[in-house]
């Protein structure tokens, strides 16, 4: 276990959380350590193993500490990426809620706060919402709390996940 010391982010609270690279072809894998170290201020070096589910791409998970945010920041940095399918976690803190991001090229970024447990918590303006559309008859409840829980996403990336049992996690600390 390595660690790592960043000055820049110490007037931000600590947390922690997870990285999954789920799929990526092995010319985007360098890009994707310089994105996520420039994020989270540390040299990442990655332990790519291939990915069963999609031929030619590869995998890796990294165990992150830092600021905040820091899962935002990661998201935002690699979206977009054509190839690429990520979910990044971040765990809450005293003072903040916790946080998932999905990301797959079709679909683009889900974003959805989490709770203590990792339960998705969402939040009573967006359920009225989804109950008055439903009740004008646009749409069913149940396609609307599907939408709210990401479920297109997880659809689409459960393979990703089942083919990465096991894999190696890599910790990765950052003193803030």
């Amino acid at each position: 276990m390595t660690a790592y010391t960043n000055t820049s982010s110490a007037s931000r609270p600590a947390t922690r959380g997870v990285l999954y690279v789920h799929s990526a072809p092995s010319a985007l894998t360098p890009h994707v350590e310089w994105a996520v170290g420039g994020v989270l201020g540390v040299s990442v070096s990655l332990d790519w193993t291939p990915q069963p589910a999609q031929v030619g791409t590869y995998r890796a998970e990294l165990s992150w500490t830092g600021g905040v945010g820091s899962a935002a920041a990661v998201a935002s940095a690699l979206k977009g990426w054509k190839h690429l399918r990520f979910e990044i976690t971040e765990e809450p803190t005293s003072g903040s809620e916790g946080a998932r991001y999905s990301y797959t090229p079709e679909l683009g970024v889900f974003h959805a706060v989490t709770g203590l447990h990792g339960d998705i918590m969402i939040p009573e303006d967006r359920l009225k919402a989804a109950v008055v559309k439903a009740a004008l008859g646009d749409t069913t409840m149940l396609v609307e709390i599907d939408k709210l829980l990401g479920k297109q996403w997880d659809d689409e990336l459960e393979t990703f996940r089942h083919a990465g049992d096991g894999a190696p996690v890599r910790w990765l600390h950052q003193v803030v």
